[in-house]
């Protein structure tokens, strides 16, 4: 760990590559009319014919221009022109120039405010770069994620319109399609992930103090990946801003639910605990030995604070090598208690009413970038990324004596259950990149990059219980179901993937005014992902009922003793170890085509892909153990993308495309995965791909280069839909099943993003305040069919209709999201600013409704789970103290509203249905203080 540790910070990289251009931005305002915007000026590069001229807001922009340092002139008939010398162009970024202009007297270069920010996090520039942009994208930069408070990628999605996350899975939603249907890279490239029970990585992983920006492409384009229907979630990485930088800053606070009386002294951690240090778990010891050698018992948590330091530093050595670090730890604890309930057709099964969870999280993470600056034609860049992740969780449930496991013990014996499952997960992630682009001529460039990730997610010692006992405590009895109610179990993943692109970048035709051009790009993409699973269960039992008890809930581990097992009381229950190796080959060339017709712009490409998965396996409930599946796809997937430029400020925009949706690994793997409340989740080798055709159109309207009005409509056909499903038999076992033939989702989306209040600050002295409004809604309306599956002569085999029912929604769709901000900020010395951020979602599906007898399908089933939707609401607020102090005060979850999760059940003894609540609880309120200083 400690040599992985040091590469990280080691890792340097010499590189050739193409020189990035940057633009020029500003606004012209009148002095001798109140300081009005002034329209129709003429602004020039000085000693060149590049130039344009101001729009109606008195705003310009000239762009692609190469780095280095211009004199800007300004002129208007009938006034003073004026020439604004050093205006330093550097590549990425965006110089903002605003200029006063006067018919009566000379303007000193003082009143000329000029500032520079990196493109990839102004807001402004990204709204820039989106109303370029050739396809439909959406991006939030650093600027904004900093003034909202979001602290790590997971939540800045959700601020991006038709973006909502699930509190129950954690998956992001893009229009109601989650997990499977997303593609996620980094600097585009593609990451693993870091789960086995997902195919994209925890968002939650990246903080947004390693990010420039996080875009959300909504259509598809060839340059990319086909395994994709509802978009590509790109994150790019943090640079160096400006020539140097040094930061450090720490922010402290607490959840209000973990500050609650009886849970802040006694918050309770795993015996895990005793073998992590600084975040970092590490123990040698065998899962068997574990059993004797290592407590079962929880341990209490000193002081449960969440608290966050973080430095960065970075420099520009003789303008051609730019380094840029930063590191940082976090420590959060959360805890929740609600109720648990599980139906088996109709009728409740499992009930928990105490469900409680407490979590311990401890993130460490780093990042270096380099970038090297060879010439004005070659230019490469080294990005690596660390994170080391630890949770630990302890769940609980049955403690107030309430708790019934089905058939575990019978009524008359007024015995009820106690779980608690004590589970440490550590997930250590790097990612190590290096991309560079070559400019070969005046119309030709190439672009490459490579990359190799490295992903161990484990759950290294899980600790189980599950015992019976009466009420007044004078017996506890271990569970009786089985032989593996008390254990210990370890479940490993090492994925290692390489991979890369090439690309060459063929610009036939430009014309000087820019209004035709003809663009070709081709290249070829590769991955290689690889994964080694491995999962070991070891149980206890007795060897007859109760020849021996705990002596409480609260000591279950006292009997765990050497001693009990060579007398013969206990004895070990060791499975034979699960496994699968997976291995996904990638292979694409494409072709992509952008021709320009003035206010026309098409965009037409192919991609060849080849994707190859085969999955192998040793599992213990398939007969035989061994076995395999592999998916073999060769496809051409085709895009189009055409934009109408109705003016300078509006456009329209048609996307069209062919994707596809892949299986993955663990759901064409057979393993079985129990979670804590015992529901188990398999593979199924039969499954197959899904065909997504995907439509899009949308207008924008950009009334200033810091605005966006927008309003677009959308629609997608799956094919083959892929869902989790309760599989046939008794065991109430989920699987993954194509169990329809078509699913479709479609809808609208509503952007905007204005200034209700605008500073005016073209004076000496800024005046007033801002105060700007983000606010988008969608509305979507998505539906699936169930399908019957029969064999060539029609003879029925399998359903997965129930109630009666032909169809539903999708899996974690929303038929409403909304997203806002409301951000206020005062011009000064010291300024002040303070954000509202709201976002709801409304009801979706967590799990599909399944038949529990085949045969009987619409009276025996179990109905669908539905996620309540609700508000979470955040504030921020921020103040400078000086040149160098910032204080920072963040308000997360503040209504702090009930989580839910309900199911209709309608019992065959009563014949009325009812909606029952099957999960709920609350997350807890958290208030943070934070400090940083600036060098």
């Amino acid at each position: 760990m400690k040599k992985l540790i040091t590469c990280l910070f080691l890792i340097c990289v010499s590189y050739l590559s193409a020189q990035e251009t940057g633009s020029i931005i500003g606004k012209l305002i009148d002095k001798e009319v109140n300081d009005e915007p002034l329209a129709f000026a003429n602004i020039l590069i000085k000693g060149t014919t590049t130039g344009t001229t101001s729009d109606f807001d008195g705003l310009y922009e000239i762009s692609n221009l190469a780095p280095g340092s211009y004199t800007i002139q300004v002129s208007y008939l009938g006034y003073e022109t004026v020439e604004i010398p050093g205006v330093e162009v550097i590549a990425g970024k965006v110089t903002t120039v605003n200029v006063p202009l006067s018919a009566s007297e000379g303007v000193s270069l003082d009143e000329v405010t000029v500032t520079t920010v990196a493109r990839k996090d102004s807001e402004t520039a990204l709204l820039l770069d989106q109303k370029r942009a050739i396809e439909i994208k959406e991006s939030i930069g650093a600027q904004q994620l900093t003034k909202i408070g979001v602290s790590d990628v997971a939540t800045a999605t959700t601020k991006i319109s038709g973006v909502s996350s699930s509190e129950a899975s954690g998956d992001v939603f893009v229009r109601g399609l989650g997990d499977r249907y997303l593609s996620t890279t980094l600097n585009g490239l593609p990451v693993p992930s870091d789960d086995v029970e997902k195919k994209n990585i925890d968002l939650g992983l990246f903080p947004t103090r390693v990010i420039q920006n996080v875009s959300v492409s909504k259509t598809y384009s060839v340059l990319s990946s086909a395994d994709q229907a509802s978009g590509n979630i790109n994150i790019s990485s943090r640079e160096l801003q400006g020539s140097e930088e040094l930061s450090v800053s720490i922010r402290s606070g607490v959840n209000t639910n973990v500050a609650k009386s009886g849970v802040f002294d006694n918050f309770k951690v795993s015996p895990n605990q005793r073998n992590v240090d600084f975040g970092f778990f590490d123990q040698n010891a065998s899962t068997r030995d574990l059993i004797t050698i290592q407590g079962w018992n929880p341990k209490v948590q000193s002081t449960p604070i969440n608290y966050t330091y973080s430095i960065a530093a970075g420099k520009r050595i003789k303008e051609k090598l730019s380094a840029f670090i930063t590191a940082s730890q976090s420590e959060s604890y959360e805890y929740g208690q609600g109720l648990f309930r599980q139906f088996r057709s109709n009728f409740v099964d499992d009930t928990i009413t105490d469900a409680t969870v407490y979590s311990k999280k401890v993130t460490t993470s780093g990042l270096l970038d380099l970038t090297y600056f060879i010439n004005e034609k070659n230019k490469l860049k080294s990005s690596t990324f660390f994170v080391n992740k630890l949770t630990d969780e302890v769940y609980e449930g049955g403690r107030n004596g309430e708790g019934t496991i089905f058939e575990e013990t019978d009524p008359v014996e007024e015995l009820s259950q106690f779980v608690r499952d004590q589970n440490i997960k550590q997930t250590r992630l790097l990612v190590s990149q290096l991309l560079g682009t070559h400019k070969l001529g005046e119309k030709n460039s190439l672009e490459w990059a490579g990359g190799y990730n490295l992903v161990n997610a484990n759950e290294p010692n899980r600790i189980r219980n599950e015992v019976n006992f009466d009420s007044n405590g004078t017996l506890v009895q271990l569970g009786r179901t089985g032989g593996f109610q008390q254990r210990k179990s370890k479940q490993l993943i090492t994925d290692n993937e390489f991979n890369g692109y090439l690309k060459d970048v063929i610009e036939v035709v430009k014309d000087e005014d820019n209004e035709n051009s003809f663009k070709i790009e081709l290249g070829v993409n590769y991955r290689n992902k690889k994964r080694d699973f491995e999962s070991l269960f070891v149980g206890v039992e007795e060897t007859s009922t109760n020849a021996i008890n705990p002596v409480d809930i609260d000591n279950i581990g006292s009997i765990f003793q050497a001693s009990n097992f060579v007398s013969g009381v206990l004895e070990l229950n060791e499975l034979q170890t699960d496994f699968y190796n997976g291995k996904l080959t990638s292979q694409a060339a494409f072709a992509d085509f952008n021709v320009g017709l003035k206010k026309w712009n098409f965009n037409a490409g192919l991609r060849f892909q080849k994707d190859d998965l085969r999955v192998t396996y040793d599992v213990g409930n398939v007969p035989g153990r061994i076995g395999e599946a592999n998916k073999n796809y060769n496809n051409v997937y085709p895009s189009l993308n055409v934009k109408y430029s109705l003016n300078d400020n509006q456009a329209l925009r048609l996307a069209v495309s062919n994707t596809i949706t892949l299986p993955e690994f663990k759901e064409v793997s057979p393993f079985e995965y129990v979670s804590q409340t015992g529901q188990v989740t398999r593979g199924n080798p039969d499954l197959d791909a899904s065909k997504d055709i995907n439509y899009d159109l949308k207008w924008e309207y950009f009334p200033s280069n810091g605005q966006l009005i927008s309003l677009a409509g959308f629609y997608k056909e799956i094919k083959d839909p892929i869902n989790k499903v309760q599989d046939r038999g008794s065991a109430g076992v989920f699987s993954y099943f194509n169990s329809g033939n078509k699913g479709e989702v479609y809808g609208f989306e509503l952007e905007t993003k204005v200034d209700l209040v605008k500073v005016n600050d073209e004076g000496e002295t800024p005046k007033g305040i801002n105060l700007d409004l983000n606010l988008n809604a969608t509305r979507m309306w998505h539906s699936q069919d169930l399908k019957e599956v029969r064999d060539a002569d029609g003879n029925f085999i399998r359903t997965f209709r129930y109630k009666g029912l032909t169809q539903t929604g999708l899996q974690g769709a929303s038929d409403w999201i909304v997203n806002t901000s409301l951000n206020f900020s005062t011009p000064s010395d010291n300024p002040f600013s303070a954000s509202l951020t709201a976002n709801y979602a409304s009801d979706k599906i967590y799990a599909l409704g399944a038949p529990e007898v085949q045969s009987q399908s619409e009276t025996f089933y179990n109905d669908a789970i539905i996620e309540k939707g609700f508000v979470v609401f955040d504030a921020t607020l921020t103040k400078e103290l000086g040149e160098h102090w910032t204080v920072r005060f963040l308000g997360r979850n503040l209504l702090n509203p009930d989580i839910k999760r309900t199911q209709l059940v309608k019992p065959s003894t009563t014949n009325v249905e009812t909606d029952e609540i099957v999960r709920s609880y609350t997350s807890g309120t958290t208030l943070s203080l934070g400090l940083n200083y600036s060098f």
